[in-house]
């Protein structure tokens, strides 16, 4: 953890440096990603397998436990990429919510409602009743399109229900931009006995990018999500293609710079003293180039604040996370936030 710090902060500076040493002056914007973990409502739904939410679990105190958690997700949400932008992300994609309503009660929190968030959602036909969601500054990013790809998977010739993948086109400064947000299904059962499910998913997301580049082979794709599956695995690897330098990135393909992220042994999530990677932001090609005439991927990164680490006992050095030993532990998630900066030179 004392090396992801490090990297982070050796990344704010050379940022600094680099825009400030320039002629130029940049517009920068944050896109992020984060698990917001089980941001689940107190009302019990009874189309939905709800009732073993965490937050349905708990015996007393349920609102209460409910407004502390939309309160830190807000907190946590407010911070990303200030320290540069000196504001909160412009597009954030976000999973494990159960509803609309759960979303409206988060971008309405004080700490974040100022910027105006617009919600891009669509219920998802998961057994948990947990779906994938965009949010979005309305002052900065205006949607133009919206579309919700059903990932249908099957065990035996029975339906496996899971979340289906966001796609929000829409204009950054009049420029178009493509965001496809993911929540690829569970290790359940052993990684490699699902892995399956997760090539399956990530075949989905290609096809969705193959059809964006059909239209204009020079769209500007970004893919983001909790994969639960690691850079180097054969859905990122094998299937998406995915490259982790901008040279090596062909005509239509993809960068992936969390896979260098990876093989330094950072990661956004931990399980029995091993760190994973699952939580990811990729582009297509046109978003490496050089020339910053238009925006550009400039920096990724991994958002992991001292507070959102376990400090102490068992989960030392672990995503401080909000539900623990079958109550509310007061934390974040069991996922820290990605995120990337977007660039562009400006007169």
């Amino acid at each position: 953890m004392k090396f992801l710090k490090f990297t982070l902060s050796i990344l704010f500076f050379s940022l600094f440096i680099n825009l400030h040493a320039q002629d130029k002056k940049f517009k920068i914007h944050t896109v992020a990603f984060y698990n917001l973990e089980n941001l689940f409502d107190t009302i019990n739904d009874p189309t939905k397998f709800d009732e073993y939410s965490p937050m349905m679990e708990l015996k007393t105190n349920r609102e209460e436990a409910y407004q502390k958690k939309i309160s830190n997700m807000a907190r946590v949400i407010s911070e990303i990429g200030k320290d540069v932008t000196q504001n909160t992300p412009a597009i954030l994609g976000v999973c494990e919510v159960e509803n609309k309503d759960v979303l409206e009660d988060l971008v309405n929190d004080t700490l974040i409602r100022p910027h105006n968030y617009g919600i891009v959602h669509y219920d998802s036909p998961d057994v948990r009743g947990i779906d994938v969601a965009l949010l979005y500054q309305k002052k900065i990013f205006t949607p133009i399109s919206s579309s919700s790809h059903t990932l249908k998977l099957y065990d035996d010739e029975k339906r496996i229900h899971t979340r289906d993948q966001l796609l929000v086109s829409g204009k950054i400064d009049n420029e178009l931009i493509h965001i496809i947000v993911n929540h690829w299904p569970s290790r359940r059962g052993g990684e490699a006995k699902s892995r399956p499910k997760r090539v399956s998913a990530a075949k989905l997301t290609k096809r969705m990018v193959d059809s964006l580049q059909a239209i204009n082979p020079y769209a500007k794709v970004i893919i983001m999500g909790d994969l639960n599956d690691n850079p180097n695995n054969a859905s990122v690897k094998s299937v998406l293609k995915a490259k982790n330098k901008k040279q090596k990135v062909g005509f239509k393909g993809i960068y992936n710079p969390y896979i260098n992220f990876f093989k330094n042994g950072l990661g956004t999530t931990a399980y029995r003293d091993s760190w994973s990677l699952f939580d990811q932001i990729m582009v297509t090609k046109p978003l490496t180039e050089k020339e910053y005439d238009s925006f550009r991927l400039y920096k990724s990164g991994i958002f992991n604040k001292r507070y959102l680490i376990h400090k102490s006992g068992t989960y030392k050095g672990y995503p401080f996370r909000s539900w623990s030993d079958g109550g509310f532990a007061n934390g974040f998630s069991d996922h820290f936030p990605v995120y990337m900066y977007l660039i562009k030179a400006v007169d």
